[in-house]
């Protein structure tokens, strides 16, 4: 703008033609502008000082300037003034100047302006001097004279009375009006007139009179109404600090260290304030303490709160106890001065009271967090306020039915906030006050539950369905509201009261509502962060665990009640500190469980449910290790803190959905640790228990129905089970974690090895395998037993979809599947039954039948994907699916169990009427509980023994289609011991019995193409391999179902009668293994009874060869599971006294050696020890146990016995017993080898069927072949029976070098002659005999199967006929080679096996170590090969004991006139060595106390061999034929070097026996050319076989 800056120069040189009228202009333009008042006001003056300026240096004259000045004056009212303060600045400025002239100008300017600016605006702005010279007074002395005279009047003489005294009348008239009678028609207005004439009339001070007025007010605070408005009006008279500074003048009068601010002033403020006649910032600084102060001594607080917490927890000795609280009395007497009043608190609390909620909130925004609120008569003014607010609609929902309640008034006056109408209205106002108060609604226990039910009432509209989305929307916002009112304000109030349980109760009602993972949230945000901030609470803490140690030291069992209520006290405001504390006893020391558990039956249902989330945040603590330091055990904390969980559960209504959805979770994690919990739980809850400890009584109640359980099949008689595992049921539905966590569970026992294997010591994963599959097969007949059949049926999908779909393993699928067949079978047998009402029993099995087919058939169906289409070749999908769908329940009735129970029940009742000091009515109530169990009992066994009868009659129909053998019945015999019996048989103890009775079940239904003998002879034969495949409970289930075999083998070994009786005419202990069904009618193919007893001694010494070798390996697991079985089968086995004796030495050798080791080992090894001790009386000498010298058709079989053991020697001759064993052992086992292969070979010449791995049988010439093995085999026993004998002749050198020594002449002959013919025939020996069975079998078995296909008897005799020529001839010559065969190569092979340690090196100990490792790995066992190869040693068994019943009568005589002849000789031979041999025995005793002292070292070096040869011949086709060429290559080099000594007789009898038998040598030298070629193939194929079998293993 112009005015900005100086008036252009040529305004002024133009001033009258054009300058004057720019001047007029401007200003009047500036005039106008009303926008910018200050803007305008200063360029105004600037442009009339820039004129005046001009003037005063002569630019312009002073009358032009006038002129204009006057037409100026008009534009604006106060431009008078505006001039007068120009001329001010300009009098100022010219006074200074030195130059008169200017000083002129400016006097004439004022003087002609004088008529537009008046004088007293002059006088008021100008200088006296230059009022002088302007003639405007006459003295400027005078003038100041009388200016000071003024000012003294007006200011410092006193006109206003301030003092009462002053002015007593008018002060006096001034009470009295305001402190009359207010209750008429008297207004403010009509008092406030009065006050000012009286302020008028005495001169009163005004604002000693607005002092006085507060103070009347402070008097009569009711009277708000008159005073606020009084106080508003007067207010308009005064300046707008005044009352402010009356109020803050007063407060500062109370601020003395003792002075006490009353409370009638806090009020006047606090309603002023809400009024809004002054200002919380104005009157906030006038008030003490300084912020900075309350900040300092929160501080304080918290350290002091520390520091206590620190005193609680430091282990203080007694002699500085008293030092410390003398030093705390010192510092309270140093505390007495009281500190002056809080005066903001007390303003806040008057706030609160009035209800000014906006001014309390900011005063407590200015304070630390719940500062304000810690004072308790603040914390009670904020919930009174909260109270009233809350009111209507607490009275509308709130209300519990039946209560009166006492309605609350609500504040006079208008400006409190508004009252909540709806649960919306709760998050304006009332959500925010709560927070402020924070854990100190605790000082108001009813309005805390007031709020509780409030929630409660809301949580009841929020969880109803029937809102629309917008309001759900603000449903959820108001939810979110709820849970943080109750982390930050319920839950640390309830930790502040003092113990109340009805509260505790209250915040449950509320609390569950809330779905656990909210609940779990709050209590975890309760236990972590909540105590932590505040100091009053970090107290609380440290209070409660203090108490909580005194209360767990004093705890013990007798005083469980009185600890109990201390501990329910404690527990009802801070139960999370509690429970901490109490679970980190209770996992230090076990022993607190039990009392523990009593103790807290006075607990609140919320402390139950915070009990349950202590123990999950305890499970789940990430710093425990789960494992102990060893890392081959559970850690014991977890252990104790599962077997509280399960005693808690179980006594105690808390909630489980947590805890199974924990478990649930850390399985989807791959970790099945936490199962043990489960377990517990499951076990006290539902009382099943899971133990491999069951005695054979109680695994024979658990056959029974649910009451017969109950009572006899567990250990802890777990009563009263129904509610908890009603409990527990709900929990697994409403959850639905039934099914997953039974997936889950079997899922991860197959991952354990894989998931959590890794690092882990195999003890342990071998654990917690147990661990899943017990708590699996305990979980799953917790469902079978609770879970409905409608239940059932909806969660468990079909047995394909589990397996294929959710990847169950079969056996799982099946367990869990088989409680829902029943329950779906019996249901829909009762509506059948219902249907028609017919009671015959043929109509009810009839019925029964027809459901089981409704509801199998799907199942039959379903059971084919499960495997490959070859499998359901050998059996049928509808056998697969009858053996895993029944159970023991459905096989026999436990009548022994029955009467068992219901003895024990009348047992009880005779004590209970014996028993004088018990009342008539609780004697009354027992025994009718005793009657009402009996019966029960006695109805069950009824029930189960209908139910039997029909499975039975359901079997029969079923059987003829079970096995199909579209192969072989061998082949159909290892389907059934790999998909059926081996898999379930170590499931559970009640499979494992399950498994044993089914077998002989299938032998007594007479099950065509089913061979037990077969059966039997796979499952003894080789035990190593699946011994050594177990965990440890599955071994203990192993021997359990080995037990059951042996009871039943027993049982028929032990009379002819029972035998004959059971299996003399069954079609499973048929020996010609004929793919043809049963005809039934030849006796001669049916095995004797006799030749069974030595078919069970056979079986005896393999369980025996195989335990020795487990014994021997060093291998924990070997040695562990092998104690396992047989400390299981010991009822059964060792019967013979020998094999007795051999065991017996093995386990004493494992005691000392693993005595200091591995104590758990030495344990088992002890145990069993002194068992076997304790059934030494019962053991027979072998002789008894079969016949070894029976007639002369049996002859050949009894000196054959001798051999396996040498029980038919005088003690005297037998050197060592374990020692001829382990020889004659791995002979036998040798030559069972080859035999084995010829028998091998036979078959796929004559079946074309690769798989096949033994005999079809289609005709006699089999039984031939194998009687040829027997006579084989049986000179060859006779002949180690020699070389045994002649051993302890030897020269003295042979002494040192043990076994060695004492083989060395033997082998010498061997050496010599058969050097170049044993390398060839020590493998392929089996190729020839292999190939001329071949050629010899050819013709025979083309015709058996015409004979087949066409009429069976017509050709029959023909057969016969056919088959006599051949078998005589083969006798002869096979009996000659066998000779020769022991001659050669069995002398070698004892010589083998049995080195001594002495000479060995090192080197060739390792290289043994390596093969043994390789077979070890190669042969691994697979049911297939396990069971193949034990049929073909079957046969040999049958072979070498049993010569008359397997070939057809004609032939058999001439054969035994052949044996005779040779046995008698070889007999001869035998005596005439064995009177030599005792001399030499007798001379040499002495010696033989050494070489047992070698026998363990031998037998462990000897057992890695086997390793390498024997330890396989179970497995005579996994082994590669190339390994035992090499190995006993090996070992012939080391005989060489070793053997020195000669004996003449023993080669005289190696030439004889050489001449005798190079008849048959020439005739199987022919053949050699093709057997080598043959040999070559046949090792291939091993090397396959062995890869399936490794497959195949893993599989299983």
């Amino acid at each position: 703008m112009a005015a900005a800056g100086a008036l252009p120069a040529e305004w002024i040189k133009n001033w009258e033609k054009s300058g004057k009228s720019e001047f007029l202009q401007l200003c009047r333009m500036l005039s106008e502008n009303k926008s910018h008042e200050n803007v305008t006001f200063r360029d105004i003056q600037q442009a009339l000082y820039e004129l005046a300026n001009h003037v005063v240096k002569g630019n312009l004259k002073h009358d032009q300037a006038s002129n204009v000045l006057s037409d100026v004056i008009e534009f604006r009212d106060d431009m008078s003034s505006i001039l007068a303060d120009v001329f001010c600045i300009l009098d100022i400025e010219t006074s200074c100047l030195e130059e008169k002239s200017k000083r002129d100008h400016f006097t004439q300017l004022v003087l002609a302006c004088l008529y537009l600016v008046s004088d007293t605006v002059l006088k008021e702005r100008l200088d006296p001097e230059t009022l002088e010279s302007l003639g405007l007074i006459k003295q400027s002395q005078q003038f100041n004279q009388k200016s000071v005279k003024i000012k003294t009047k007006l200011f410092y003489k006193q006109q206003k009375f301030n003092l009462l005294r002053e002015e007593n009348e008018g002060y006096a008239k001034l009470i009295a009006e305001l402190g009359q009678d207010l209750s008429g028609n008297i207004t403010s207005d009509l008092i406030l007139e009065n006050i000012k004439s009286l302020i008028g009339c005495f001169n009163l001070d005004p604002n000693r009179v607005l002092d006085i007025i507060l103070e009347v007010y402070e008097c009569r605070p009711e009277y708000d109404e008159f005073f606020v408005p009084l106080i508003e009006s007067y207010m308009y008279m005064c300046e707008p600090q005044t009352l402010c500074h009356i109020l803050g003048f007063k407060f500062k009068f109370y601020q003395e260290p003792n002075g006490e601010t009353p409370s009638s002033l806090y009020r006047v403020a606090a309603v002023l304030l809400q009024h809004n006649l002054i200002d919380l910032e104005d009157l906030y600084v006038h008030l003490l303490p300084v912020d900075n102060a309350i900040l300092e001594e929160h501080k304080r607080e918290i350290v002091e709160a520390k520091q206590i917490v620190r005193k609680l927890t430091m282990v203080v000795l007694s002699s500085e106890k008293t030092e410390e609280k003398e030093k705390e009395k010192d510092k309270e007497e140093e505390k007495t001065e009281k500190p002056p009043d809080n005066q903001k608190l007390g303003l806040l609390e008057a706030l609160l009271k009035v209800g000014d909620w906006q001014h309390a909130q900011s005063i407590m925004d200015q304070m630390p967090p719940f500062y304000a609120t810690s004072h308790k008569p603040i914390a009670i003014a904020l919930c009174q306020l909260v109270h009233v607010t809350i009111e209507p609609l607490y009275r509308r929902v709130g209300v519990p039915k039946g209560a009166k309640g006492s309605p609350i008034s609500n504040l006079q006056n208008k400006k409190a906030p508004k009252q909540a109408e709806s649960f919306e209205d709760l998050r304006k106002e009332v959500f925010n006050m709560l927070c402020y108060l924070g854990p100190h609604l605790s000082h108001d226990p009813i309005l805390f539950a007031k709020v509780v039910r409030l929630g409660k009432a809301f949580m009841k509209e929020f969880q109803s369905d029937g809102n629309k989305q917008e309001d759900k929307e603000k449903m959820e916002i108001l939810f979110s509201c709820l849970l943080n009112i109750t982390d930050q304000v319920l839950l640390p109030s309830l930790t502040l009261m003092d113990c109340n349980a009805c509260m505790s109760e209250e915040l449950w009602g509320m609390f569950k509502t809330f779905p656990y993972q909210y609940r779990y949230r709050l209590y975890g945000q309760w236990k972590n962060e909540t105590y932590n901030s505040h100091p009053l609470l970090v107290k609380v803490k440290a209070q409660t665990i203090d108490r909580a140690k005194y209360i767990m030291k004093r705890l013990t069992k007798e005083n469980v009640k009185p600890s109990g209520r201390q501990i329910g006290k404690l527990s009802h405001s801070n139960p999370t500190i509690l429970f901490d504390y109490i679970l980190s006893q209770i996992q230090k020391y076990d022993n607190l469980i039990t009392p523990v558990v009593d103790s807290l039956k006075y607990l609140t249902s919320l402390n139950y449910d915070v009990l349950a989330y202590c123990i999950i945040e305890a499970l789940a603590n990430p710093e425990k290790e789960r494992m102990k330091h060893d890392d081959t055990t559970i850690s014991s904390w977890l252990q104790s803190l599962a077997s509280f969980c399960g005693a808690v559960f179980r006594k105690y209504p808390i909630e489980l959905a947590g805890l199974l959805q924990y478990v649930a979770n850390q399985l989807k994690a791959g970790k099945s640790f936490d199962l043990l919990i489960l377990k517990e739980v499951v076990q006290k809850m539902a009382g099943i228990e899971i133990t491999e400890e069951m005695t054979m009584e109680q695994l024979e109640a658990m056959t029974g129905g649910e009451q017969l359980k109950a009572e006899g099949g567990y250990f802890g008689q777990i009563r009263n089970t129904k509610k908890s595992s009603q409990r527990l049921k709900d929990a697994l539905l409403d959850h639905d974690l039934a099914l997953p966590l039974c997936l889950l569970m079997a899922q991860q026992r197959n991952g354990v090895i894989f998931q959590e294997g890794g690092e882990k010591h195999l003890k342990l994963v071998g654990k917690l395998y147990d661990q899943c599959h017990d708590t699996l097969v305990q979980f799953g007949g917790f469902l079978a037993s609770n879970l409905s059949t409608e239940d059932y049926i909806k969660r468990v999908p079909s047995i394909d979809v589990l397996c294929n779909e959710f990847h169950t393993p079969h056996d799982a699928a099946f367990f869990l599947s088989r409680p829902m067949y029943a329950h779906h079978i019996s249901s829909k047998y009762d509506e059948l039954k219902k249907a028609e009402k017919g009671n015959k029993q043929q109509h009810k099995v009839h019925k029964y039948i027809t459901s089981c087919e409704l509801v199998m058939a799907p199942v039959h169906d379903a059971v084919i994907s499960l495997h490959l289409p070859k499998v359901w070749d050998d059996i049928s999908p509808q056998f697969y699916a009858t053996f895993w769908s029944l159970t023991m329940y459905d096989l026999a009735v436990p009548h022994n169990s029955y009467d068992r129970e219901v003895n024990k029940l009348k047992v009880q009742m005779k004590a209970i009427d014996d028993n004088q000091e018990m009342p008539p009515n609780k004697k009354k109530k027992e025994k009718e509980r005793c009657t009402a169990l009996q019966d029960k009992l006695l109805e069950e066994e009824k029930k189960q023994l209908e139910h039997v009868q029909r499975v039975l009659q359901r079997l029969k129909l079923e059987k003829d289609n079970w096995l199909l053998a579209k192969s072989t019945k061998n082949e159909t015999i290892t389907k059934f011991l790999q998909l059926c019996i081996f898999p379930r048989c170590i499931f559970s103890a009640i499979d494992a019995v399950y498994c044993a009775h089914f077998v002989e079940l299938v032998h007594q239904q007479k099950t065509p193409n089913f061979s037990t003998l077969l059966c039997y002879d796979r499952v003894f034969s080789d035990i190593i391999y699946t011994v050594a495949s177990c965990t440890e409970n599955e071994a203990s289930r192993y021997g359990r179902f080995l037990c059951c075999m042996l009871e039943t083998v027993t049982r028929w070994h032990s009379d002819r009668n029972i035998y004959e009786k059971e299996c003399g005419n069954y079609p499973g202990f048929l020996t010609i293994l004929r793919a043809t069904g049963f005809d039934g009618g030849n006796k001669a193919d049916q095995l004797d009874y006799e030749n069974f007893r030595h078919v069970v001694h056979k079986w005896h010494y393999k369980l025996t060869k195989a335990s020795v070798h487990c014994l021997e390996t060093g291998e924990y697991t070997h040695i562990r599971n092998i104690l396992i079985v047989l400390t299981k089968i010991l009822p059964w086995y060792p019967k013979v006294l020998n094999l007795g004796q051999a065991l017996e030495r093995r386990v004493h050798k494992i005691c000392q050696e693993e005595k200091e080791k591995r104590p758990d080992l030495y344990a088992l090894a002890m145990g069993y020890s002194g068992q076997l001790k304790s059934r030494k009386p019962y053991m027979v000498p072998e002789n008894e146990f079969h016949h070894k010298d029976p007639p002369a058709r049996n002859a050949v079989a009894a000196t054959v016995q001798n051999g396996p053991g040498g029980a038919g020697l005088p003690a005297s001759l037998t050197i060592n017993a374990a020692k001829l064993e382990e020889s004659t052992a791995e002979e036998t086992d040798k030559l069972k080898e080859k035999t084995q292969g010829a028998v091998k070979v036979i078959n796929k010449a004559a079946n074309a069927t690769p798989k096949v791995t033994t005999s079809n049988g289609n005709s006699a010439s089999n039984s031939k072949i194998i009687k040829e093995k027997d006579d084989k085999e049986k000179s060859g026993k006779e002949k180690d029976k020699e070389k045994k004998e002649k051993t302890p002749a030897a020269i003295p050198e042979t002494k040192a070098l043990g076994k060695d020594g004492k083989d060395k002449p033997k082998e010498e002959r061997a050496n010599k002659d058969d050097k170049t013919r044993e390398t060839k025939e020590k493998t392929p020996k089996s190729d020839k005999e292999k190939e001329k069975a071949k050629k010899e079998e050819k013709t025979p078995k083309d015709e058996k199967s015409k004979t087949v296909v066409t009429n069976a008897e017509s050709k029959f005799a023909a057969e016969k006929e056919r088959e006599k020529e051949p078998s005589r001839e083969r006798d002869v010559a096979k009996d000659m080679k066998s000779k020769e065969n022991i001659k050669g190569g069995e002398k070698l092979s004892v010589a083998g096996s049995l080195k001594s340690p002495v000479p060995r090196s090192e080197t060739s100990e390792s290289e043994r170590e390596q093969k043994r490792r390789k077979v070890d790995t190669h042969s691994s066992p697979s049911h297939s090969s396990t069971v193949k190869d034990s049929l073909s040693e079957l046969k040999d068994s049958s072979a070498k004991h049993y010569i008359n019943h397997t070939t057809p009568a004609l032939s058999k005589s001439k054969e035994r006139e052949v044996d005779k002849k040779d046995l008698d000789k070889s007999r001869e031979r035998s005596r005439e060595r064995e009177k030599k041999d005792e001399k030499d025995r007798k001379d040499r005793k002495r010696d033989h106390s050494n070489s047992d002292r070698e026998v363990p070292q031998d037998s462990t070096k000897r057992r890695k061999e086997e390793n390498g040869t024997t330890g396989s011949s179970k497995h005579s086709k996994s082994e590669s034929p190339s390994d035992s060429p090499r190995s006993n290559e090996k070992e012939k080099e080391k005989n060489k070097s070793k053997s020195s000594g000669k004996e003449k007789g023993d080669s005289i009898k190696t030439e004889k026996m050489e001449k005798s038998s190079s008849g048959s040598k020439k005739e199987s030298r022919h053949d050699k050319e093709k057997t080598e070629k043959k040999e070559k193939r046949d090792s291939a194929g091993g090397k396959e076989e062995k890869k399936h079998h490794k497959s195949s293993d893993k599989h299983r």
